[in-house]
């Protein structure tokens, strides 16, 4: 059994917790600035600057870590030390937390610096926050001119129009409303439907967190509205519209609503908060099927939602029975995919070698998982969580999933005593493989499969991704009927891509060729040929051509490149564009746009 020193008489393990921190909050502080700054970027209409802040601010995290390590070794030799020491460093730690307001992030920093600078022996429950140590529950920024985490309102039926606008007014945008009033109005409306019948009671309020959440071209004013026992999530998107004045979009006001907002598949918001638990406890009684975990990573704090999942995890494997096995689907040439039944994600190990026609490197695989997790995923892409050095109970695994992890990733396992160890791993959100859903779908679940699928690709497009590979098999169908694309290693950027027509056959041999009689440069794609792997089932061949005929055409491909690179994002809204708020002068949404088509995201 492990045993806490019974005395902190190490000056150098005080001196270690408190440098630790200080890397913490200097890491907090950045990346509450950039988020902070997101507003004034969203007023300016400066979207590339703000799609370039998302995505630089993913690597922060890992920069003060690097840097909290360097110090670390450089002041104190800290790899070298006696663990009694980092027994007191922690104890330290704990104590400096006190009356901190974001003590469960300082404690998942502690745990990212000590277990990557030690060796994997000392990750035990003396040295690392297995478990929180401080609690978070009731932090309040308590400095005068603090703002709260939400600001409550209590109209009245004939004052909600007028509410809505004080609360609008109140985020203080540095931008005119178009028509703030008729938009409230619009608003007020919704609500009232929803409250026909009701009578008001004492309680009657709407609560909205104190900070706009920012992702791309959208802002997302986020809250509730209580109604005695009644309740129901708020959500009000905020655009510009094209002469550069700001418009609420829509209302949203159900949870599954909010879910699509704050899916796995999406960018992280920016928001500026002193206490994000309080902002997760916010969101949670308003999504409270969404773990935790996802809530952290979607308010950017993914090494947060990291920690979290994996607590998840090792709760569910202590109250579970049953055992690893291979995922169901097409076994993948890249990635080795296993699955626990009883847990809603996957494990997926990047493979030794690869068979033809495969061209890749486990490095090169990294990268484009990489890339994924900072780019634009615009509801599409799943979201993966990386993880080094998993320990797994060897018992729990199937015995033909071994040998297979022993044949395809044996430079990515290690077997200690009884625990099986994968050195590497991707995590995913287990979604139905679109292949494996048209199977077993009725006429109209695969009619709207199809349909979402290509609204997926067309999506991906809007984004500047190609998915590389486009079959049936590497797109999974979420509980919510979304089309999400969830296989990366051969994704490229459209602009990268040459997209070209087939070139006429110069005879009848040509014409009966297994292999084109034209040459073919590693860039070079063509859409005419993308049916034939696509459209053999007969339904879905006349589905698809009903609907996305123009993924067969490169012009539509070449359109999308001479967009993008002119400039150009197209909205791909987080909710049915049908639901959007009619103005006058508007630009009507394509006929074939997804029920999700630049988001705002």
């Amino acid at each position: 059994m492990n045993q806490f020193p019974t005395r902190l008489d190490s000056q150098v393990a005080f001196a270690i917790a408190r440098a630790m921190l200080e890397g913490f909050n200097k890491h907090f502080r950045l990346f509450r600035q950039v988020s902070r700054e997101a507003k004034s970027r969203f007023e300016a209409g400066d979207w590339a600057g703000q799609q370039r802040a998302q995505r630089e601010r993913i690597a922060f995290y890992d920069t003060r870590v690097d840097e909290a390590i360097e110090h670390l070794q450089a002041e104190f030799g800290a790899s070298l030390l006696d663990t009694q020491v980092w027994h007191q460093a922690k104890l330290h730690y704990i104590g400096l937390l006190t009356n901190h307001l974001q003590p469960e992030l300082a404690e998942t920093f502690f745990n990212s610096v000590t277990t990557k600078m030690l060796h994997r022996r000392h990750f035990h429950n003396d040295i690392l926050f297995v478990r929180p140590a401080i609690s978070t529950e009731y932090i309040e920024y308590d400095e005068p001119a603090a703002q709260p985490t939400f600001r409550a309102y209590y109209p009245s039926r004939d004052n909600l129009a007028q509410t809505l606008v004080r609360i609008v007014h109140n985020y203080q945008l540095q931008r005119p409303f178009a028509d703030l009033d008729g938009d409230v109005a619009r608003v007020a409306e919704v609500l009232e439907r929803r409250l026909q019948g009701m009578r008001l009671r004492s309680n009657f309020q709407i609560q909205v967190l104190s900070s706009l959440f920012y992702r791309n071209k959208g802002a997302y004013l986020v809250g509730r509205v209580i109604n005695g026992y009644w309740e129901t999530p708020l959500a009000l998107p905020i655009l510009h519209d094209p002469d550069g004045r700001l418009v609420i979009d829509t209302v949203l006001l159900d949870e599954d609503d909010l879910l699509l907002l704050f899916s796995f598949a999406r960018a992280y918001f920016m928001v500026d908060m002193a206490v994000p638990s309080a902002y997760v406890q916010f969101l949670r009684a308003l999504m409270p099927r969404k773990p935790r975990s996802e809530l952290y990573s979607a308010l950017g704090l993914a090494k947060q939602g990291k920690t979290l999942f994996y607590r998840d995890f090792l709760y569910h494997l202590r109250h579970s029975s049953d055992n690893f096995t291979t995922a169901p689907g097409i076994r993948g040439m890249v990635m080795l995919v296993f699955t626990l039944p009883s847990f809603p994600f996957v494990f997926k190990v990047i493979r030794d070698f690869y068979p033809p026609p495969k061209d890749t490197t486990r490095e090169q695989v990294k990268a484009k998982y990489l890339l994924v997790k900072r780019h634009d995923r615009v509801g599409r892409m799943a979201d993966t969580l990386e993880y080094s050095n998993v320990a797994f109970p060897r018992e729990r695994f199937d015995p033909a999933l071994v040998e297979e992890l022993k044949a395809t990733c044996s430079s990515q396992l290690e077997e200690d005593g009884d625990l099986l160890v994968i050195r590497h791993c991707y995590i995913e959100r287990r979604m139905i493989p679109l292949n494996i859903y048209l199977r077993e779908a009725t006429p109209e679940q695969l009619e709207a499969a199809v349909v979402d699928y290509g609204n997926a690709i067309k999506d991906l497009v809007a984004a500047n991704i190609f998915p590389g590979d486009m079959l049936w098999k590497n797109f999974g169908v979420t509980r919510h009927g979304k089309v999400v694309f969830y296989d990366y290693d051969e994704i490229e950027y459209i602009t990268d891509c040459r997209f070209r027509r087939v070139p006429e056959a110069r005879n009848e041999d040509d014409e009966l060729a297994a292999e084109p009689w034209y040459p073919v440069g590693p860039h070079d794609v063509f859409p005419e040929t993308f049916g034939r792997f696509l459209l053999g089932d007969p339904q879905v061949r006349e589905v698809f051509l009903r609907h996305h005929a123009d993924l067969l055409d490169p012009a539509f491909w070449q359109a999308q490149q001479r967009r993008i690179r002119d400039g150009q994002l197209i909205d791909v809204f987080p909710y049915d564009p049908a639901r959007r708020f009619a103005r006058r002068n508007a630009a009507p949404a394509p006929a074939d746009a997804a029920p999700n088509l630049m988001e705002m995201s």
